[in-house]
C-alpha cells in the first residue's frame, strides 16, 4: 500500500500499488484519478505512455519537454527543467518526452524544432513553448496554467 495525496481536493489515500500502476486508483472523497509520481524530478514519457501519463491526468498541468540527446539547447535547458519539477511542489507535473525515440507523439504535436515545450491541462493541450527560453518565462506560462 502506498499513500497518495489527490492532487485535487488534498486527501490523502492508501492505494493498492497495482490500482495505481493499472491507472485503477482513485481519491476516496472527489473520485479524481490519483497518478503515483514523484513530482520532484522530471518523468520520461513515451509513444506508449504519453496518452496515459499526460492526455488521461487529471489535476495540475503537464509541461512536456520535447528533447533529443544531440540537441545543445536542449542539454542547456535540461537543468531548468530539473529545477522546476523540484521547485514544483506538486503544482505542475515536468515530462520529458525524447522525440528520436518517440516519433509517433511528435508528429502528432508537429513538433518541428526542439527544445519544445507543451503544456497539457486536463488532457489538453493549452500552450506551446518554442526554444530555450528562460526559467522565469516557462514559470510564467505554467503559473497561468495553473
Amino acid at each position: 500500500m502506498q499513500v497518495i495525496t489527490c492532487t485535487e481536493c488534498g486527501a490523502k489515500n492508501r492505494v493498492d500499488e497495482t490500482k495505481l500502476a493499472a491507472g485503477a486508483a482513485q481519491c476516496g472523497r472527489c473520485k479524481t484519478r490519483l497518478i503515483a509520481s514523484d513530482t520532484s524530478r522530471p518523468t520520461t514519457v513515451t509513444d506508449a505512455t504519453f496518452n496515459g501519463s499526460v492526455l488521461q491526468a487529471a489535476g495540475p498541468p503537464t509541461l512536456v519537454d520535447c528533447w533529443a540527446p544531440w540537441c545543445g539547447p536542449c542539454r542547456a535547458i535540461a537543468p531548468v527543467l530539473d529545477q522546476l519539477a523540484a521547485e514544483s511542489r506538486g503544482r505542475y507535473r515536468i515530462a520529458k518526452l525524447n522525440v528520436d525515440e518517440n516519433p509517433r507523439v511528435a508528429a502528432e504535436y508537429s513538433i518541428s524544432s526542439i527544445p519544445t515545450m507543451l503544456i497539457f491541462k486536463n488532457g489538453k493541450l493549452i500552450d506551446r513553448i518554442i526554444g530555450a527560453v528562460p526559467k522565469t518565462a516557462i514559470v510564467a506560462r505554467l503559473n497561468s496554467a495553473i
